[in-house]
């Protein structure tokens, strides 16, 4: 996907004479210093680079978190800079925070409260006083940069969890300006979402858009519910909006996806093929391999799946050599207790499994932890005879789509958890397991690869379409598109006579 592509051109279309203002924690470029000289580091995967091509099209100013240790050193007294190095396109305004600031707002507050909550599991729920303080005030600072950079025609959109509050602070300085935003993560239910101390806050920053999208239609279901609950607000369940503070807030289901075409790309490409010949070389698999690639989270359910393949070579001994687990792991919060505990956990538990059906010539797991280049990635996908993805609660999950996308050769088989926001979309040419129900998930991993040829062909083509006919660009567009029926359709109400 180009600058000048054809989804770049129509989010342009319908901006129209409206600029452009993307709010978000991660940065599409960053500065770094080295051995004296400053580098630029660009969006390697994710929404960052399936963003940036719309940016540089459609102009305007993308507000971020200003990461890199030189990137101030760059940017003028504002913090802004303009990208791509080589041809400025648009301008990206950073937001300094100290290393406490992030430590409690996104460290803290983010993510051992809000990611928990949404993930429903309170216990891992760490309330600290202190962590709020700091989101309230990283909101507010992302919320004053905003402001500079937004006129009453722009529209502003912001991504995830982490800003939470900055759009009623916008609001309250712009009040004119379109303000959206799009939550990546799961939206949780009343009695779930009420745990969290500060709820009420949360609800009214969210409220102050004029557009919230989700996942799943699950999720805003979940979300208005939710808002029936805040003081002061009616919620019009036929048209899914909430009023609020003399506004109205839309909530509509958007599900994300990945850009499908340049996965198949990688997939095909002979250096993907090269890696696979050197990793297989490398390592002692069976003729049978299985996937799984997460960041060491708790919501991913790895020790879960842990427990179930070893079930299933306890049970399965004919499987045993012939069948390959291969787990990547990208380590994750670290500093968090829960994390780190999870990191040994999951390690302990490979070693064991590997101890105890290990051969001189097979391994059971296969656990690699270090980075692996785009190609190593997809050359894992393409090769797997079955694509294992069973979180604990996910909002959409992505590697799923990735997984499909990637299946260019023999086809295989995706094993998805039914408490993703992607099995709404998956789930009926995936074998589906609950992650918790370890008998299940043995029997779910004998029936997917006991399927025949035809049958793994004929449900990986179904896949396949379903992920190339949505991808991120579909994403994009569907909510652009939203924007302009809200726009028009408030333009329409301001023009018809009042009645009597």
């Amino acid at each position: 996907m180009t600058g000048d592509g054809p989804t770049a051109e129509t989010v342009s279309s319908l901006l129209g004479d409206r600029e452009l203002i993307v709010a978000s924690n991660r940065q599409p470029y960053s500065h770094e210093r080295e051995n004296g000289e400053i580098s630029v580091s660009r969006p390697a995967g994710g929404l960052t680079s399936a963003l940036d091509p719309v940016m540089q099209s459609a102009g305007g100013t993308w507000v971020a978190w200003g990461s890199g240790d030189a990137d101030f050193d760059v940017a003028d007294e504002d913090g802004r800079v303009g990208v791509p190095p080589e041809s400025p396109a648009y301008d990206i305004r950073r937001v300094e925070l100290t290393d406490e600031q992030v430590e409690g707002y996104y460290y803290g507050y983010s993510n051992q409260v809000l990611w928990p909550i949404c993930h429903i599991d309170p216990a891992k729920m760490n309330a600290d006083t202190a962590f709020w303080e700091h989101y309230q005030r990283a909101n507010r600072a992302f919320a004053d940069a905003i402001a500079d950079e937004t006129t009453e025609e722009s529209v502003v959109w912001f991504q995830d969890y982490h800003l939470g509050l900055a759009p009623r602070m916008v609001r309250e300085e712009r009040p004119d300006a379109f303000c959206m935003q799009f939550w990546h993560i799961t939206w949780p239910s009343w009695d779930a979402f009420q745990a969290c101390p500060h709820y009420e806050q949360l609800l009214d920053g969210l409220l102050a858009n004029d557009l919230v999208g989700f996942h799943t239609e699950r999720y805003c279901q979940n979300f208005l519910d939710c808002a029936a609950m805040l003081s002061g607000t009616r919620v019009d369940r036929a048209t899914r909006s909430v009023v609020y503070e003399g506004g109205r807030t839309f909530v509509r289901p958007f599900p994300l996806g990945i850009d499908a075409d340049n996965r198949q790309e990688l997939a095909d490409s002979t250096e993907t093929t090269a890696f696979w010949e050197s990793f297989r070389r490398e390592h002692d698999l069976g003729e049978t391999v299985a996937v799984g690639v997460e960041r060491l989270d708790y919501t991913k359910g790895i020790p879960e799946r842990l427990t179930a393949l070893e079930r299933f070579w306890e049970r399965h001994p004919e499987w045993r050599g012939e069948f390959t687990y291969v787990q990547k792991a990208s380590e994750s919060r670290s500093q968090i207790d829960a994390y780190g505990e999870l990191q040994a956990e999951v390690e302990s538990e490979i070693e064991r499994i590997n101890d105890r059906f290990g051969t001189d010539d097979w391994v059971p797991v296969v656990y690699l932890n270090e980075h692996l280049p785009k190609e190593g990635l997809a050359a894992l996908y393409r090769e797997a005879d079955l694509g294992i993805v069973s979180p604990r609660r996910d909002g959409m999950n992505l590697v799923a789509k990735e997984f499909v996308a990637s299946q260019v050769d023999e086809p295989g088989v995706l094993l998805l958890s039914e408490l993703t926001g992607a099995n709404e979309e998956l789930g009926d040419e995936a074998v589906t397991v609950h992650p918790h129900h370890t008998n299940e998930f043995v029997e779910a991993i004998e029936r997917a690869l006991s399927l025949p040829k035809s049958e793994r062909k004929r449900r990986m083509h179904d896949l396949r379409k379903q992920v190339h006919s949505n991808d991120v660009y579909a994403w994009m567009n569907a909510q652009f598109r939203t924007i302009e029926a809200i726009r028009r359709g408030r333009e329409v109400a301001a023009k018809s006579p009042q009645r009597r």
